[in-house]
């Protein structure tokens, strides 16, 4: 099964955020930002998109599949 790997914490400490920053930021927990961030939950599609637009990249620039 492909595995999906993200570079969101790399694009959280590029802006100096905490977990809690990022997560009030997005109107999640910041358990939240650690599990996705750890590789242990894949955001849904609306999540995945606000990640995306909050760093002005698109959801495939965070978020890759590996095959």
């Amino acid at each position: 099964m492909p595995e999906t790997v993200n570079s969101l914490r790399a694009l959280r400490e590029s802006r100096g955020w905490s977990q809690g920053r990022l997560a009030k930021e997005l109107g999640v927990s910041r358990q939240t930002i650690n599990a996705i961030e750890t590789g242990r939950f894949d955001p849904s599609l609306p999540l995945a998109m606000r990640l995306a637009h909050t760093f002005g990249r698109t959801v495939e620039n965070i978020f890759i599949l590996k095959q």
